[in-house]
């Protein structure tokens, strides 16, 4: 599969990374829909799955165990204790993973802490990573996918124009029926990507996020927790966030991608806090720091304690994941041993991490 995110990630001079280096109706609740799908299939005594294992070409393997509501019946997984347990997320973004965990593993080693969240990187028109997700769940971790459009106008995903493919992945997500993490199109509020300012307008986004979401649910792929993500305002400070929103009914989690830089106060709320309190004027769905991390230097100790503190200290932030790649800028914690000491250091701290397969 291919890893999009290494080009766009390699744009780390530009705004989007910080200012210098690298910078329609409500729908049902997700408890709701599952009674109903438990309902019918106990009537007909079929199997929204049939007798596919949910691999889509991309992937290979068994298929997962399925989350039921009694015997014989097959319902969605329900995602509702990870959507804020009362552990922070420790998560991880790494080459390879999870279609390969080695990486994983290696990071494990080095920090001391098994990440529980694990995202990659998709554009849109690959297959869905099926073997990936289970991968991670094997090892008490969640996958995130970040969904890029980089061929294709969301226009056009609005009006349709990739139904056949976008049906064909959610119910992909839906055989394999284990919970997965899905961010659309992020960083859409600044003007370097192809689906930001420059290109596409809040109508445009909001309408395509919702066209996704909805053929997700009309495809009983309930198991995917949504993450609205857009990049911290410090950069583009006139781009409003509210018009981009999808709406409540429409995201689980507000995503959040910035960066400690150099140059610039590198307090926890310097860093997140406009951007924190902007979306809190719309909304009060939990925050994941979804892409993060320090340049290397004097400073990244600091800018490591930072983080660990300012996600502790707030019982809305979920947690966060550490971008652990080099590109214009050596994100990887292996690249300053003092700081990858301390990083190691505040990870034992037991509110950060635990199995996803026992949140509670």
């Amino acid at each position: 599969m291919r890893m999009t995110k290494r080009f766009r990630s390699d744009r780390t001079a530009r705004l989007g990374r910080g200012r210098t280096l690298r910078f329609h109706r409500r729908r049902p609740t997700r408890a709701a829909l599952a009674g109903v799908l438990a309902g019918v299939l106990a009537l007909s005594g079929c199997s929204l799955l049939g007798d596919d294992s949910g691999d889509s070409p991309a992937s290979g393997g068994t298929a997962a165990p399925l989350a039921t509501a009694g015997a014989g019946q097959d319902v969605p997984y329900d995602v509702t204790p990870l959507l804020k347990p009362a552990k922070k997320y420790f998560g991880a973004s790494v080459p390879g993973a999870p279609t390969s965990m080695k990486n994983i593993d290696a990071y494990t080693r080095m920090t001391g802490k098994q990440p529980n969240l694990v995202e990659y990187y998709a554009g849109w028109g690959d297959g869905f990573d099926a073997t990936g997700v289970r991968n991670a769940w094997a090892e008490g971790a969640l996958t995130l996918m970040s969904w890029e459009p980089f061929d294709t106008s969301l226009a056009d995903i609005a009006a349709g124009e990739s139904d056949a493919y976008l049906k064909k992945y959610a119910t992909a997500v839906r055989k394999l029926n284990l919970p997965v993490v899905i961010d659309f199109a992020d960083e859409f509020n600044g003007h370097w990507e192809k689906w930001g300012t420059k290109d596409v307008t809040p109508a445009q986004y909001v309408a395509a996020w919702r066209h996704i979401h909805q053929t997700f649910v009309d495809a009983g792929a309930t198991n995917v927790i949504w993450a609205w993500s857009p990049n911290i305002v410090n950069p583009v400070p006139d781009v409003k966030l509210k018009p981009y929103y999808p709406g409540d009914a429409y995201v689980d989690w507000v995503g959040l991608i910035g960066y400690f830089t150099a140059g610039e106060d590198n307090s926890f709320d310097s860093v997140f806090g406009t951007t924190r309190d902007r979306v809190r004027t719309f909304t009060k769905k939990p925050i994941l720091l979804l892409e993060t991390g320090a340049v290397p230097g004097e400073r990244r100790r600091a800018d490591i304690r930072n983080l660990f503190a300012g996600v502790a200290a707030d019982d809305d932030m979920l947690g966060f994941i550490w971008f652990n790649h080099k590109k214009r800028a050596d994100w990887r914690l292996e690249a300053s041993p003092l700081a990858l000491k301390e990083f190691k250091r505040l990870a034992a701290d037991d509110r950060f991490g635990f199995d996803v397969r026992k949140p509670s």
